[in-house]
């Protein structure tokens, strides 16, 4: 799930010692009351998918797949271990037969139907993992568990129901300590999950919950992860949080909560990890939660928080990552946040703040990822100036800012850590500084929408990872550089590997107007956008060459000649934006060889002759083709 760290050491270091204790000869055969449990387990399922020998031999069936007996003399069947063997079919109620069994892990494969009831009340089973399969069943509600499970994930199936009223109903069943029922149709969490008080690992995320019991934690105290993600829980949160003593996690996001944060967490010593962003908390945030000792990450961006920063960082030493972004904060950035001497991760963007960064700022040396963008910010010169002294700076967002200043071209600022860099959409002023070229190791580069004038520099070549550039909305002329058909991270350079780590969402708006939300850089589309501006000369050849490039955009330019048969050579583009051009010539047959490629025009240009027919050009609507000199063919215009 999205916090698997903690709880799945703590599996893997018990699974491995289990497997120690069962160290065996697999010399003696295994049960036959195994065996014929066995066999039937198998003749549920599609034939000879587990390659078994379903014979009534009982010489070997403690060495087929999957299967692991213990040490005794008796041989009987103590894990049954299937993750990840495409197993179809259904699971037999003969299973139960393996009373000996204590591991059964058949997750990830496509089993379907109902899980049989008796599953959970196997009287030695320990651990029961049936996660992402497909099985559609109601979770019956009287439904006890066996006091030997500890360890249940169903996760990422299609069940429903509720959870939690006769779950623990025995003092007996309550030793359950990790629960994961993720990603179902599961819509009620009743009282009864009050008592599997020896639960630490809850996760019920993506749900249908919409209201949590009073008091129900009350009883809870040895949880350290708590998950509720993704439902469409609302009202206040329980005040009752503050009886988690233990709670090291807790993850309360894109849910509808309402109303302030309670004051509780002066009571959550251990809690080092709280996220509540996409909610619709408002009102200024607790003291308890200003002054946490044991606070790493505090993510609570996108919610609808109307105070000024006032964090103590004096009280806050662990915090690393501070996500207040997208509410409606007010107030100049506080010189208090500059003694959050350990913050790697800084996220206040979108909120109603105002000024300048201050000086004091270089006091955050850890930062690797900042974002500031629509935070009404003003200096941009100052603010480079102190930016400059993060050397560990890998992320920097700026966009939306310092309306009108004039971009400073001070060739001595130095961002040799800068990997994204985004001044976007804040109608800057001036040429393309020429600092930009020190940042050798930038992936990613937006300068968008603003007044930049002059010629686009030469030396783009030189940015061996750069796969991301949007230069567009600008008033750039000139030729395009043909360094930019050099840019080896779209020829050769497999941009998986780069992974740079946003720290926090970003939305990017797409030429068709779509809008996409993005976590990780590696994630936007390997683009060149260099639409909108008055560049001149004629398409690059060369731009074939960029095999990894998915969307290339000139349009509304006043590029001169014929379109290039080499563009074909762009195997993975999906979008091909020429319009508004003077280009002249016929389309190129080749472009058919783009299989990829979904948006495409040349509209408004001053082409001629048949448009190329096969391929995704059968695809494309008449006004990809429409106001050229002579354009015909196609399944639109008739020649």
């Amino acid at each position: 799930m999205s916090s698997p760290n903690l709880y799945l050491i703590y599996i893997s270091s018990l699974f491995f010692s289990f497997h120690l204790w069962v160290l065996k000869s697999q010399e003696t055969p295994c049960n036959p009351n195994d065996l014929k449990a066995l066999n039937g387990f198998s003749s549920c399922l599609e034939p000879n998918v587990l390659g078994w020998n379903n014979s009534n031999s009982v010489s070997d069936c403690c060495t087929w797949t999957g299967v692991t007996c213990n040490d005794s003399a008796s041989k009987r069947v103590v894990a049954l271990e299937l993750g990840q063997k495409n197993l179809y079919g259904t699971i037999c109620d003969s299973i139960v037969g393996l009373n000996q069994l204590r591991i059964l892990n058949l997750s990830h494969n496509q089993l379907h139907s109902s899980l049989p009831t008796k599953l959970f009340r196997m009287e030695k089973l320990e651990i029961l993992d049936v996660s992402d399969n497909r099985f559609v069943y109601r979770i019956p509600e009287e439904l006890p568990l066996s006091s030997s499970i500890w360890y249940v994930n169903v996760s990422k199936n299609g069940l429903f129901g509720s959870i939690g009223e006769n779950l623990c109903k025995n003092s007996s069943s309550s030793n359950i300590k990790v629960l994961d029922m993720s990603m179902n149709f599961f819509g009620e969490v009743q009282q009864g999950l009050s008592n599997c008080t020896s639960l630490q690992y809850l996760m019920i995320i993506g749900n249908n919950f919409r209201s949590l019991p009073r008091g129900i934690f009350q009883m809870m105290q040895n949880l350290r992860v708590l998950h509720l993600q993704n439902n469409s829980f609302s009202g206040t949160l329980d005040h009752g949080i503050g009886h988690l003593l233990n709670l090291v996690e807790l993850d309360i996001s894109s849910n509808s909560f309402t109303g302030v944060f309670p004051d509780v967490f002066g009571s959550l010593g251990k809690l080092e990890k709280f996220t509540a962003s996409s909610n619709n908390f408002n009102g200024a945030l607790p003291t308890s939660m200003l002054n946490s000792p044991s606070i790493t990450t505090l993510d609570l961006h996108n919610n609808s928080l109307n105070d000024p920063i006032n964090l103590n960082c004096s009280a806050m030493t662990k915090l690393r990552s501070l996500h207040l972004g997208s509410n409606k904060l007010y107030g100049s950035i506080l010189h208090n946040l500059s003694s959050c001497k350990s913050l790697n991760i800084l996220n206040l963007g979108h909120n109603n703040l105002d000024g300048q960064i201050p000086e004091s700022f270089k006091n955050l040396n850890a930062l690797t990822v900042l974002s500031l963008s629509r935070t009404n910010l003003v200096n941009l010169s100052s603010t480079l100036k102190i930016l400059q002294h993060f050397k560990n700076l890998t992320v920097l967002m700026l966009s939306e800012n310092f309306q009108g200043e004039q971009i400073p071209d001070d060739a001595y600022f130095q961002f040799r850590s800068l990997k994204v860099l985004s001044i976007a959409y804040s109608e800057l002023r001036g040429l393309m500084p020429p600092w930009l070229l020190g940042c050798n190791g930038l992936q990613f580069l937006d300068l968008s929408r603003n007044h930049l004038f002059g010629t686009i520099p030469l030396g783009f070549n030189k940015f061996k990872y750069l796969f991301y550039l949007d230069l567009s909305n600008n008033s750039l002329t000139g030729e395009i550089p043909k360094g930019l058909t050099q840019l080896q991270a779209l020829i050769d350079i497999d941009i998986s590997l780069l992974g740079t780590p946003l720290g926090f969402p970003l939305f990017s708006t797409g030429i068709d107007g779509a809008t996409f939300c993005y976590n990780n850089i590696i994630s936007f589309p390997p683009t060149l956008d260099l639409s909108y501006n008055m560049l001149s000369g004629t398409i690059w050849p060369s731009f074939g060459n960029l095999r990894r490039l998915h969307v290339l955009n000139l349009k509304e330019n006043r590029l001169r000649g014929s379109i290039p048969e080499s563009l074909s050579g762009m195997k993975n583009l999906e979008t091909l934006d020429l319009s508004h051009n003077k280009l002249s010539g016929k389309i190129p047959e080749s472009l058919v060889q783009l299989s990829f490629l979904s948006k495409f025009s040349v509209a408004y240009n001053e082409l001629y002759g048949e448009i190329p027919m096969g391929g995704q050009f059968m695809t494309f609507p008449s006004s990809s083709f429409e106001r050229n000199n002579g354009l015909c063919g196609g399944p639109y215009i008739p020649c």
